[in-house]
């Protein structure tokens, strides 16, 4: 049986819908494109054109993955972060359009810095280090996971967009197995903030394919946030930066566990839908 472009994307979307899948008809298009091996403005500008059995095929698989809410970008291999295309499998945390706050501070707080040094905690695909590494040609960088099989995706990022010369990737546990006498400029982190007893409220997207350990931290969601508030300075110059993101209405809590002593408070950035997203802290 043919099947045009068109006409595959219309049963695309319509099992997609059925499945819950919010933007059926766009996450269709964006699958056939995988399966074609084009991009979407060939799926739009080609619409009668008739696909192979192998690419209805490919197509109709890979449909199948996303209505059993296999994340889209899991299916591809690829999302986009601060311009930057990023490899992404199941073994790290999908970048998230927020999460560009962190980049966006560290640059700002950067642009004036010679030379400057940036560790990254948790950093799964490596899309902060990498990004600021792309955007801060005199930079050096850091970046930590608990994760192995995080940082060999880490490594193929940073091969792609050609910093691998400018990063370092350390498999620690936080700032466990780092050089206690290292220093740098600035300090980012996406850690983990959802709790146990939280996990089943998520959409099964991140519910039931993103890996657990980049999402959850235990009984306490401000667990591994509190830790890093406590153990940062020590790896900060004077005056360094620390800016890392938070979940929905944490805001509060997270500025009781903050220490004036430590830390002065510089920054409370909302992301787009207006939440308090990303802490900005300045080591006294």
């Amino acid at each position: 049986m043919s099947l045009s472009i068109a006409e595959a994307i219309s049963e695309g979307a319509a099992k997609l819908a059925e499945a819950g899948v919010h933007d059926a008809r766009r996450e269709a298009a964006t699958l056939l494109a995988h399966a074609i091996d084009r991009d979407r403005t060939y799926v739009i500008t080609h619409n009668d054109e008739l696909l192979t059995e192998q690419q209805i095929e490919s197509f109709r698989a890979f449909i199948i993955r996303r209505a059993a809410r296999e994340p889209l970008q899991y299916i591809t291999g690829h999302q986009e972060f601060f311009r930057l295309d990023f490899e992404v499998t199941p073994d790290v945390l999908i970048p998230r359009p927020e999460t560009e706050l962190i980049v966006e501070v560290a640059l700002e707080l950067l642009k004036d810095v010679s030379a400057p040094t940036i560790a990254d905690i948790g950093t799964g695909s490596g899309c902060i280090a990498i990004s600021l590494l792309h955007e801060l040609s005199d930079s050096r960088a850091l970046a930590t996971d608990i994760s192995a099989a995080a940082l060999q995706v880490a490594q193929r990022n940073a091969e792609r967009h050609g910093v691998t010369d400018r990063l370092t990737l350390v498999e620690s546990d936080c700032f466990s197995r780092l050089d206690p006498s290292v220093r740098f400029s600035l300090i980012a982190s996406n850690p983990p903030y959802v709790a146990d007893d939280e996990l089943a409220s998520l959409q099964p997207e991140v519910r039931d394919y993103e890996p657990r350990s980049a999402l959850v931290c235990g009984r306490n969601r401000l667990a591994i946030i509190r830790r890093l508030l406590i153990e940062s300075p020590q790896f900060l110059r004077a005056s360094g930066d620390f800016v890392f993101e938070i979940g929905f209405g944490q805001c509060d809590a997270v500025q009781k566990l903050i220490d004036p002593k430590r830390w002065k408070l510089l920054e409370i950035r909302k992301d787009l839908q207006g939440i308090a997203r990303t802490i900005v802290l300045e080591k006294k």
